[in-house]
């Protein structure tokens, strides 16, 4: 068996953890000032414009988006390597452009909605959102009321969607709505490309969340969209959204690889600096294990992203083995940040380190894109045999 990336593949996460240490770890000071202000961990928007700049001067633009509209179409298994390297700072940049949503307009655009979005997407890095949960209906997609009626040439959308990320600031969002309440998940949720500026589209308000993040409340209210812009074929949005959760799955997989082996590494280095009762930290067996389980569990995870990631560019079905990943990943980021926190001591819980924010952000990912408790069940399930 083979367990090295391919050469190219090598390169581009060699190159990746030089933009992270070049470009997204030096701004780490400004991002952790602004959180412990009260301001959310951000990029200003000279910084984004700056980051981009880089990043596309480097050649990591649109790694994995199709070569047909710019991109380079490389697979799963090396944006796995990409996103480790991308979790190991704080500092809050998505290579653009987003890769979850990416691989979902890629499954189902046609033609003018390649050119209208796909294309610009990749090209000039036009942000995206999508809009899934409500407030009645987050983890169980069955639960969707937002609904979509044909009306002329366009569909009415009326409902609310929550939990949202960057919905201020997307120059589009994907939207999902019930056009067969009979159907429901099974043929009847649909999805929709809808512009920033459509009426009806209304953002209610931003919410403050763990790890310096903001998400937003959005209303529809009589939003008027294009037929054009439904994606993909009436009923038919519930898979390809599937997809898309799948990606960001992995992707937070990876990020939790790159947090813990931060984590780590600060706790290998800092443990022999300090002494508590004249006895180096390095000595305490408690320290030892931490180190030594941690290194084990990180290990583990990366073999499981791998191995899933290999799966998935084989067009094999993932869902019970991204369940067990994410699951994994993120329960292991979040007791080793825990155990890094507890190393530090005092200073671990300052917001002057790197560590809380991580540790905030490792926190809301064993919730959103499916709470850890829904995916032991589907993997449960899976075991015993018990219907879908």
């Amino acid at each position: 068996m083979n367990f090295d990336l391919d050469d190219d593949h090598r390169l581009t996460q060699d190159l990746t953890a030089r933009f992270v240490r070049e470009a997204l770890t030096p701004l780490e000071t400004k991002v952790l000032e602004r959180d412990a202000a009260g301001k959310g961990a951000h990029l200003t928007e000279e910084e984004t414009r700056g980051v981009d700049a880089l990043a596309q001067k480097m050649g990591l633009w649109g790694l994995d988006a199709p070569a047909d509209v710019g991109g380079m179409d490389l697979p799963t298994t090396a944006m796995v390597g990409v996103n480790i390297e991308m979790g190991r700072t704080c500092t809050p940049y998505h290579l653009p452009p987003d890769s979850p949503n990416l691989r979902m307009l890629m499954a189902t655009v046609n033609e003018d909605q390649r050119a209208r979005y796909l294309l610009p997407y990749v090209r000039d890095g036009l942000v995206s959102a999508i809009g899934i949960s409500e407030p009645g209906a987050g983890a169980d997609p069955a639960a969707m009321i937002t609904t979509a009626v044909r009306n002329g040439s366009d569909y009415l959308i009326n409902g609310r969607k929550i939990w949202i990320s960057r919905a201020a600031e997307a120059d589009f969002t994907i939207l999902m709505a019930v056009t067969d309440k009979a159907r429901g998940v099974k043929g009847g949720v649909s999805a929709f490309l809808v512009d920033r500026d459509t009426p009806g589209f209304n953002v209610l308000r931003r919410i403050p969340m763990i790890g310096g993040q903001f998400t937003y409340e959005i209303a529809l209210e009589d939003c008027r969209v294009p037929a054009a812009n439904l994606l993909g074929r009436e009923g038919e949005g519930f898979a390809p959204m599937q997809l898309r959760l799948s990606t960001r799955r992995l992707q937070m997989a990876a990020w939790c690889i790159g947090m813990a082996s931060r984590a780590l590494e600060m706790m290998i280095e800092y443990a022999p600096q300090r002494s508590t009762f004249g006895q180096s930290l390095a000595n305490r067996q408690a320290i030892q294990w931490w180190i030594a389980d941690g290194a084990a569990k990180v290990r583990a995870a990366r073999l499981m992203t791998y191995e899933t990631a290999w799966k998935l560019d084989q067009g094999r079905d993932v869902r019970t083995d991204v369940s067990m990943v994410k699951v994994y990943a993120t329960e292991m980021a979040w007791e080793i940040l825990d155990n890094a926190m507890q190393t530090f001591g005092a200073m671990g819980m300052t917001k002057d380190l790197p560590l809380q924010l991580m540790a905030g952000q490792v926190r809301t990912m064993r919730i959103y894109d499916g709470p850890s408790e829904v995916h032991r069940w589907v993997v449960a399930r899976d075991l015993l045999g018990l219907k879908r």
